[in-house]
């Protein structure tokens, strides 16, 4: 097979990525083929939404062991839940937007360091404060995570393909959040202790650390080292990065960008804050708040609102075995629940490019408050009937959510702005939405306990039914569009 056309006039890195080799009779073929170096860029970045998952969701298990072992109050224990979503605010702007300057590589392997750096200290927490650093500056490094691996991915793939392969690297947030269910379900079967809590912190040092050094020995970002005007640079990584047998292109010769080349800091903020980039900081920013709100606010508390409800929780836990028991039958609901999570970003993956991300993200709103209506209707019946209601609402609403707007606001954050500033960008609308997500685990607790669950769910309804009404007025369509060619005039 060669390529179709290998003339040596000069394109964009987009350009030959999205090369599609022919035949020798001159067939093209059926799309570009994928690199080992860029299948091992997806599997990397992969990791890092597996162990956000991991460690986010795990917390839900964790929970109760870490409140009975440092004796936390209500507002300490939102606090715990709180302080990584907090972390991941802060870190998605902060340390995402220096993508732009520094460069896409560096911190896609600084910030996995510091995720296993903060993992490992965590696990030897002291004190309740030294567990809420701990935990603040994991969230820092899985803020980190957002835009850049959504970044060195989409930046290094066929446009074709982009969007089932970025949504199935997110994929694995729904894997991670399975498993972290699972191991913590398994270390408080073997290990029935308050201890066990550290042990599932634990858990994921090790395999953390081998991704550190893996991802030393991928190639950083074409389109970036391009947009800083560095083209030798970007040529050599392009040739890398499209390194197969029989080799193509054969040479790589990249012409500058249109647009002005790349800055980080101040200068960028200022023109991602002009007028002309509203529309695309509403439509990434917007519905990603909203959809946080129930995705963590439900993710982390299922457990607890299951053994409340459905009777798995003692009304008073009169000793450690109460608490261990309690805590895993919860966990096995949660576990249930969460395999939804997996099905729907399967779905997602099948069809966005095929039925769009505006389209995925407006239906998955609107089913994620279908869902949380049946569990809110379930509230208001008896027996069994509530049971099955509670658990068929959570069940839906996990599935639309990964369907639709968990899925496809992380897709959309990655896309929609120009390579100058998309590290910014994205990391502005992953701040945003951990907003809303910092804000629903720290004050959920609370608002269980004064509120209720019925009226916490009725008024999630309310903002997933927002959240389709925004994206569809705001909607900017990316399925399939050359990022190279994104920009919004001067």
């Amino acid at each position: 097979m060669a390529p179709a056309r290998d003339v040596h006039q000069a394109r964009t890195v987009q350009e030959y990525i999205d090369e599609i080799p022919a035949w020798a009779d001159g067939t093209p073929a059926s799309g570009a083929p994928m690199t080992p170096m860029q299948w091992r860029i997806w599997a990397l970045a992969s990791a890092g939404k597996f162990f956000e998952g991991l460690v986010v969701f795990m917390t839900g298990v964790a929970l109760p062991l870490i409140v009975r072992e440092f004796n936390l109050g209500a507002m300490e224990k939102g606090a715990v839940s709180a302080m990584p979503l907090f972390g991941i605010l802060i870190g998605a702007t902060a340390l995402g937007g220096l993508a732009d300057r520094f460069g896409r590589k560096a911190m896609f392997i600084a910030e996995m360091a510091l995720f296993t750096l903060s993992l490992t200290l965590l696990v030897v927490s002291p004190n309740y404060q030294y567990l809420l650093a701990m935990l603040f500056v994991m969230g820092l490094s899985l803020g980190c995570d957002y835009p850049t691996a959504h970044m060195v991915i989409s930046e290094s793939i066929p446009s074709a393909s982009r969007g089932r392969l970025v949504l199935a690297a997110f994929g694995f947030q729904a894997v991670g959040a399975l498993v972290g269910t699972g191991v913590g379900f398994v270390i408080l079967a073997n290990t029935p202790d308050l201890p066990a809590w550290r042990w599932m912190y634990g858990s994921a040092v090790i395999p953390a650390l081998l991704v550190v050094l893996a991802r030393f020995t991928v190639t950083d970002s074409a389109p970036w080292l391009a947009a800083r005007g560095r083209l030798g640079e970007a040529e050599r990584e392009t040739a890398r990065l499209l390194r197969r047998r029989p080799p193509y292109p054969s040479r790589v010769r990249l012409r500058r960008p249109d647009q002005t080349a790349g800055e980080g800091g101040g200068g960028a903020g200022d023109r991602l804050f002009s007028r002309r980039y509203l529309r695309p900081l509403v439509l990434a920013s917007v519905p990603w708040f909203l959809q946080d709100l129930g995705t963590y606010g439900i993710g982390i508390f299922t457990p607890t609102i299951l053994a409340s409800v459905v009777g798995a929780q003692p009304k008073y836990v009169r000793n450690l075995a109460d608490l261990i028991h309690s805590d895993m039958l919860a966990a096995k609901g949660a576990a249930l629940i969460d395999v939804l999570l997996l099905v729907g970003i399967v779905a997602a993956v099948l069809l966005v490019d095929r039925v769009g991300r505006i389209r995925l993200q407006v239906i998955g709103f609107i089913g994620c408050a279908a869902g949380l209506g049946l569990a809110a209707l379930s509230l208001t019946l008896d027996g069994s009937g509530e049971t099955l209601a509670l658990f068929a609402g959570f069940m839906l609403f996990s599935f639309m959510t990964n369907l639709g707007p968990n899925a496809m606001t992380y897709l959309i954050a990655g896309e929609v702005f120009p390579t100058r500033v998309r590290g910014l960008g994205a990391g502005i609308a992953a701040s945003a939405a951990k907003v809303g997500a910092a804000a629903t685990a720290f004050l959920f607790p609370v608002l269980l306990a004064g509120l209720g669950t019925r009226a916490i769910l009725l008024a999630l309804v309310g903002t997933s039914l927002l959240g389709a009404a925004i994206t569809w007025f705001m909607r900017i369509e990316t399925t399939g569009v050359d990022l190279d060619s994104i920009d919004y005039g001067p």
